[in-house]
């Protein structure tokens, strides 16, 4: 089953459109998991199991693993969540972006090593850099648009025939790059204008839209500007809102209470 109609069903059977991102700080642990020999893994996977039901997909952003030298606890995490719940996919949070014989192992990084269902990526080397994600037909191929950043207009609000970049990013992916159905774009909660100005452009392309929570992004003003129609098409990522709810032995908890709370309100607005 391909990524996207993996990502449908799971919106549709826990009514959510939330995505939990994974950006792991030991100091942000509770203190008794902070001397645990496997913290890492054992935070992530409570975490899955309180939200699980809650959620449309889980989002490790891999830099986060890799700066503490565990890539083999975001590799158990990630196979934990395929093996118990299946139905809900896995987004590598990497930003990869290469020449094209570079993207190919970047490629078997993400989808055979990690066995994620989908992967972030820049776009802005051009398609021959995108081109080995894009084969994947099964896999989700998610380009930076417009992030959430502060810095964000910095290179994207750039004018260029008379239309910002992060525009004709838009209108390439949707026209060009999108052949097997399997592209979505970052489109950040914190600008609402903009995420109706790609919405226009791409139709039903499903939005990876981080910047809620912490970013502090609106909830209502992102889900009346970037939805669909049918009142989807949104992946809406919180990390640390969620994940650091709570700091006591009782942090899964907090946590399903923090992502139960953001998937009504999302829904309050769709």
């Amino acid at each position: 089953m391909s990524f996207i109609t993996t990502l449908r069903e799971a919106q549709k059977k826990n009514q959510s459109l939330v995505c939990v991102g994974f950006d792991p700080e030991l100091s942000k642990f509770p203190v008794h998991l902070k001397n645990h020999p496997d913290a890492l893994f054992e935070f992530h996977k409570a975490i899955v199991d309180a939200t699980a039901d809650l959620v449309c997909c889980y989002k490790p952003q891999i830099a986060h693993f890799a700066a503490l030298s565990s890539e083999e606890s975001l590799l158990r995490t990630i196979n934990y969540i395929h093996e118990t719940y299946p139905g809900i996919p896995v987004i590598l949070d990497a930003k990869r972006g290469d020449i094209g014989s570079t993207a190919e192992r970047y490629a078997i990084e993400a989808f055979d090593r990690y066995q994620a269902d989908a992967v972030t990526l820049n776009p802005y080397l051009g398609r021959d850099s995108i081109q080995p994600f894009l084969d994947r037909k099964d896999k989700g191929v998610i380009l930076l648009c417009r992030t959430s950043n502060k810095g964000a207009g910095d290179f994207q609000d750039l004018i260029s025939d008379g239309k910002p970049l992060y525009q004709h990013v838009a209108k390439t992916v949707a026209e060009q790059w999108n052949e097997h159905g399997n592209c979505m774009l970052v489109v950040g909660a914190t600008w609402p204008r903009q995420l109706a100005d790609v919405r226009n452009i791409v139709g039903d392309m499903p939005f990876l839209v981080p910047g809620v929570g912490a970013q502090g992004g609106d909830v209502e003003a992102m889900v009346k500007n970037g939805k669909t129609v049918n009142g989807d098409g949104l992946v809406i990522s919180s990390s640390r809102a969620i994940l650091y709810a709570g700091s006591g032995e009782d942090f899964a908890a907090a946590a399903r209470e923090a992502t139960l709370a953001l998937r009504d309100e999302i829904n309050r607005y769709r």
